[in-house]
């Protein structure tokens, strides 16, 4: 029998656990409890729910939410109502899962959906997420407001400790943080910052009335841009890159005011960065529902045992990114690949597949996943990835 590719050695295992060790920074000022008081049997498995079943499509239950989900969803970043023929497919095709966000396309991407979703038969074909996307910005806006007041030795000294968390964090180790898009590292900046500033601002900051008020605003304008009455899921943070983030009350009260109202039906975040630190803070806080995270060739090591620990607490879980580890949209200036990458994947997937193609079948080899979303722009490319549907291989060593 051959090798599977998530075997690992034991230096590698020794390794992996460093970077882990090192992605959940060490503050010891503001603190909340992570815990909260509401009991882990309100978040058992439910019954499956089906929508938009058809022959030759392969579905799986998305953790505790039980919605019966398609292998393959479909990203709508780069969708916009001048283009919506491969949404209209992707529904034909049994594709029932659309993630969407206020972000993409400044809004054009909900807009999009609404134009195909345009009836209330439509609507409940397929289930709808979107995402928060505002709400890292808030954050970082209200530290740096402080921030700025503040004195020049005081600067010094949080500027110091933001450096030093930057590098505790694994940032810099080589496959454990992937750029995919540009600018991306530098975006991260007002994230370790805010956190070097909790220990002693966090109470100001954490607690302030924004953060509801922005959700509630965020979720009800993109219900108009998508012309539907609720989402089945509302990321928050759209991309969380510190467990101080999702550990905020002002999102779990917001979530169930929204769902009290008929708008929203479950919780999750979406995550790019410190991936491993975010799982176990989810997995505390019990009433995050499902995690996007991004999950391919390169970083699974570092996240294949907190995600089957998460898998065990039926959270749902949700792979992205997987063919941006080896292919980018963007400028290769901009975002390189390395050749190495490339081979890897080759290695273990080998055959004459292109490597977006490749990479998503490669995921969804971990049951573990519930799916894995594929930023689809033409209908060509839909087709294409359909085909890793229900397809079992053995993964070749690397």
């Amino acid at each position: 029998m051959k090798k599977n590719t998530r075997d690992l050695g034991r230096r590698e295992f020794l390794q992996i656990g460093s970077y882990a060790a090192l992605s959940v920074p060490f503050l010891s000022g503001y603190k909340r409890s992570s815990l909260q008081s509401v009991s882990k049997e309100k978040f058992m498995l439910k019954d499956p729910e089906w929508r938009n079943k058809q022959e030759g499509m392969v579905y799986r239950q998305l953790g505790r939410t039980g919605l019966m989900v398609s292998e393959l969803v479909f990203g709508t970043e780069r969708i916009t109502p001048d283009n919506v023929r491969p949404l209209e497919v992707a529904i034909e095709r049994g594709i029932n899962y659309y993630d969407t966000a206020p972000q993409y396309g400044k809004g054009a991407a909900e807009t999009a959906l609404g134009k195909v979703l345009d009836t209330s038969s439509k609507r409940e074909k397929v289930f709808l997420a979107t995402k928060i996307s505002p709400f890292p910005g808030l954050r970082n806006k209200l530290y740096r407001e402080i921030f700025d007041m503040l004195p020049a030795a005081k600067k010094e000294v949080i500027q110091k400790r933001a450096l030093q968390l930057r590098k505790e964090c694994g940032i810099e180790k080589s496959g454990y943080f992937l750029v995919y898009w540009p600018g991306q590292p530098r975006q991260l900046d007002g994230v370790f910052l805010s956190d070097a500033m909790m220990e002693e601002y966090g109470e100001r900051v954490e607690t302030s009335p924004e953060f509801k008020k922005l959700i509630i605003t965020s979720v009800e304008e993109s219900l108009k841009r998508v012309g539907t009455d609720y989402f089945d899921v509302i990321h928050c943070p759209h991309a969380a890159a510190s467990p101080h983030e999702i550990n905020n009350k002002a999102i779990n009260e917001a979530f169930l005011e929204l769902k009290k109202q008929g708008k929203a039906r479950f919780l999750g975040f979406s995550t790019h960065h410190g991936m491993t630190s975010l799982l176990e803070t989810a997995i505390d806080l019990i009433y995050f529902d499902v995690v996007m995270l991004a999950y391919n060739v390169i970083n699974y090591g570092f996240l294949d045992n907190v995600i089957k620990r998460a898998r065990e607490n039926n959270i749902g879980l949700i792979g992205m990114k997987a063919a941006m580890a080896v292919a980018t949209p963007y400028d290769p200036k901009q975002v390189p690949v390395p050749e190495w990458r490339i081979r890897k994947l080759n290695q273990i997937v080998p055959g004459d597949m292109k490597l977006p193609v490749k990479a998503y079948l490669w995921a969804l080899q971990n049951t573990d996943l519930s799916a894995v979303v594929s930023g689809i722009t033409t209908e060509e490319m839909l087709l294409e990835n359909l085909c890793i549907v229900g397809k079992k291989i053995e993964l070749q060593p690397a």
